[in-house]
């Protein structure tokens, strides 16, 4: 093999491991099956196929098609194997992956495929999961640190044991087809000035795989870690209750107690609905209807609370918007909003209206009221300073929820009033 042939088959073999990992990647399943804390049987042997198909294949091309010595992995393959799976893992694709040299009467593939699974599958058992998948093909630095670390406080690295030992498995496999050349296949260059680049070679095409693939389980730990704290947030905003709420409710009706026992009852009643659908574990979408039922109990405490003659509330319901679905514990805050900030400042009370109607594939929900409205420069601010955090907090979810199909809109008029006003798609939840 000319040197200059050797040289642009050690960069077209990096190309394949790097086209290789990158598709691979790209499959959910295979993803699914890659990052499984654990797997069955079945997924064990279904992930191995990934691996196996297309680099078999390989194998095939290498030894059918001249020059063509770039697509044959199976030699690094292997290794991936007893790293990530283990070694009976890898012995089995070591087997599977010889079958195309067998067939070309390469009757050493076989049984050196099957010990190197072996010894792969052995050194993916001592090391930690962390540092397989931290494992990189830039040789240089990693030599670079471990002598860095070692003039400080010399200890063992398993990264340059990784990275020793498998320059150590190509160098034993390109010595044993070096006496056996028609039986086993390794590169060879007969010049000992470029074979130091052979055996360079193995340790970058597994760490471009490693890398290729620990990109992609970083990016789907940030997604999932985000999920989390989503989904945290969202259980956090759904069973948000103002402490002076409760304790206003409580003193309430310990003072209705002697005087309206019936009354105080009802509004028990009213608090431990409020308090079992804060507490209780529910779907982040109910009907409106129900929504509206815990928004009711909401507010016939704060009319007692406050006062018929204060406050008073109005409905503009569309019975069509009923049965669809919508955020839960939605229109508590914003009710809550309008109390404390709009009504409650007057002295005369005023009025809360809450609004639905079906406006082509979309809901329109209204709550508006007439109170102190929001202070001048804020008028237009979602946030509005002065307003607490509730109706923010109402946006956060519809983003989350929705993204850019929610609308969420506020319109004051100091002195007049607030609308609130929220447009979601009808039955459906963005992608």
């Amino acid at each position: 093999m000319t040197n200059t042939l050797l040289l642009i088959t050690l960069l077209v073999k990096l190309g394949v491991a790097a086209a290789v990992a990158s598709a691979l990647a790209r499959s959910r399943t295979f993803q699914q099956l890659l990052f499984a804390d654990r797997r069955r049987r079945s997924q064990t042997v279904a992930l191995m196929a990934f691996f196996l198909i297309p680099l078999t294949l390989g194998v095939w091309i290498r030894a059918t098609v001249p020059n063509f010595l770039a697509a044959d992995i199976s030699f690094e393959t292997v290794i991936l194997l007893g790293l990530l799976l283990g070694p009976v893992e890898a012995i089995i694709g070591g087997i599977v992956l010889s079958a195309p040299a067998v067939y070309h009467h390469e009757f050493l593939a076989l049984p050196f495929n099957a010990v190197l699974g072996l010894a792969a599958g052995l050194l993916g058992l001592s090391v930690e999961k962390e540092e397989v998948w931290d494992f990189t093909p830039f040789v240089d630095l990693s030599l670079y640190r471990w002598v860095r670390r070692n003039i400080r406080q010399p200890r063992i690295d398993r990264q340059i044991l990784m990275l020793f030992l498998i320059v150590l498995f190509e160098i034993a496999h390109e010595w044993i087809a070096r006496i056996y050349p028609r039986r086993l296949f390794a590169l060879n260059t007969g010049l000992w000035e470029l074979q130091p680049l052979v055996w360079l070679c193995a340790p970058m095409v597994v760490g471009i795989a490693l890398k290729v693939w620990n990109a992609l389980r970083i990016e789907l730990k940030l997604e999932e870690q985000k999920r989390l704290l989503l989904e945290a947030r969202l259980d956090a905003l759904q069973r948000q209750i103002n402490p002076h709420f409760l304790f206003n409710t409580l003193n309430s009706i310990a003072s209705l107690v002697r005087i309206k026992p019936e009354l105080a009852r009802e509004m028990t009643v009213k608090l431990a609905n409020i308090l079992r659908a804060l507490l209780k574990d529910h779907d982040s979408f109910v009907p409106l209807s129900d929504e509206l039922k815990f928004t009711d109990d909401y507010l016939d405490i704060e009319v007692v609370r406050f006062g018929a003659e204060k406050l008073r509330v109005e409905k503009e319901i569309d019975p069509r918007t009923l049965h669809l679905p919508v955020p839960s514990i939605l229109l508590q805050p914003l009710v809550e909003n309008s109390i404390k900030h709009g009504l409650e400042p007057r002295i005369h009370g005023g009025i809360i209206t809450i609004r639905s109607r079906l406006v082509g594939d979309r809901v329109l929900i209204e709550v508006a009221d007439d109170g102190v409205g929001i202070t001048a420069g804020t008028s237009t601010s979602v946030s509005r300073k002065g307003a607490g955090i509730g109706m923010k907090n109402v946006q956060e979810r519809l983003e989350v929820l929705y993204g850019p199909q929610a609308r969420f809109t506020v319109v004051s008029n100091p002195g007049r009033g607030t609308l609130v006003a929220i447009e979601i798609p009808a039955g459906a939840l963005s992608d």
